[in-house]
């Protein structure tokens, strides 16, 4: 039986090149398909929803979903770690992930699908990744099938001409408070990539590669291209960080993005799905924010609060979760 894992994905799915990232730290050997016409009739046998990523182990084992994809790669190959062996850190890794999966996707799907330029090259790659053998003139009637398709789910993440100052200023302030982060170390948490990197990077890393937000990352912001550029690779370089050492950078972003925008977001999800409501609403920066609930949403809140439920000694994370406004949340 050959020891090589298949990971499905496209570079253009941030959730793809967040496991990708995961098996090369791990060292794990796989094959990176991109998922284009000419395999897609496999993936299909496979998938039992059409998402990527998609890997297969060596014994044909299949998963879908990028968080539970990295928990049970870092369980069966433990070294190097996915998580500080310190529970507070682990869990405020975990939290940042979420953000990362959850809200980091929101500008990131937004920037790519409502500027025309964005557009134009995100529906261009897509068309070249899918079709790799196909003609110019196939090319360009692929990307504008593409773009077409694509450009009315900007309300599936919640953008709309109401909400556009919202996400872009959460983007703006994202990368804003991780520059002076990582000015001093290489990964959120120290000197090697924890579980939230995966999950914060891999949005920051498609937007690096569209037009207006990744020209906005190089003037603004060159500590985090750098940080994502080192993520497509990650290596561990030494130990993570203890709390105290991190708290004056890190704790801004929990403060700032996770407390005051991801969880009123996240709370009013899980209040509009508890009433049947159609929608959601909530003010996020001193404006309404409105789009549809979305029931994943809702189940990777609950797996986090089963999380914090579960550990058994809360005395030094509780009070950081208190000053950084993501307490409450996560009591329910």
């Amino acid at each position: 039986m050959s020891d090589v894992w298949r990971v499905y994905g496209m570079e253009l799915s941030p959730y793809s090149v967040k496991v990708r990232s995961a098996f090369r730290y791990k060292g794990v050997p796989h094959e990176w398909i991109v998922r284009s016409a000419a395999r897609m009739a496999e993936f299909q046998k496979l998938a039992k929803l059409p998402l990527i990523p998609l890997i297969v182990s060596p014994e044909g084992e299949v998963m879908q979903d990028s968080t539970p994809i990295l928990e049970a790669l870092d369980a069966r190959f433990p070294e190097p770690a996915l998580q500080p062996d310190d529970p507070t850190l682990a869990f405020l890794s975990a939290l940042l992930e979420e953000y990362g999966d959850e809200w980091g996707n929101k500008p990131m799907f937004h920037y790519r699908w409502t500027y025309a330029a964005d557009r134009a090259s995100a529906a261009e790659r897509i068309a070249r990744a899918t079709f790799p053998e196909a003609g110019e003139e196939q090319i360009e009637g692929a990307a504008r099938t593409i773009e077409a398709r694509m450009a009315p789910r900007l309300a599936l993440v919640g953008s709309s001409p109401e909400t556009l100052s919202t996400i872009e200023a959460s983007f703006a302030r994202q990368v804003a408070l991780l520059e002076p982060h990582l000015a001093t170390r290489p990964y959120l948490f120290g000197a090697r990539p924890a579980l939230a990197d995966f999950g914060v990077f891999a949005q920051l890393y498609e937007c690096a590669t569209d037009p207006t937000p990744g020209a906005l990352l190089r003037a603004r912001a060159p500590r985090v291209c750098a940080w994502i550029d080192r993520m497509l690779a990650p290596r561990a370089e030494g130990p993570f960080e203890p709390w105290a050492r991190l708290e004056p950078t890190l704790a801004p972003l929990l403060h700032d993005e996770v407390g005051a925008v991801f969880f009123p977001w996240t709370l009013a999800n899980e209040r509009a799905l508890a009433a049947g409501a159609d929608a959601l609403t909530c003010t996020l920066d001193g404006r309404p924010f409105t789009q549809a609930p979305q029931k994943y949403h809702a189940k990777s809140l609950a797996v986090l609060r089963r999380r914090y439920a579960a550990l058994e000694d809360r005395a030094d994370l509780d009070p950081i979760l208190a000053r950084t406004g993501c307490l409450a949340p996560l009591r329910g």
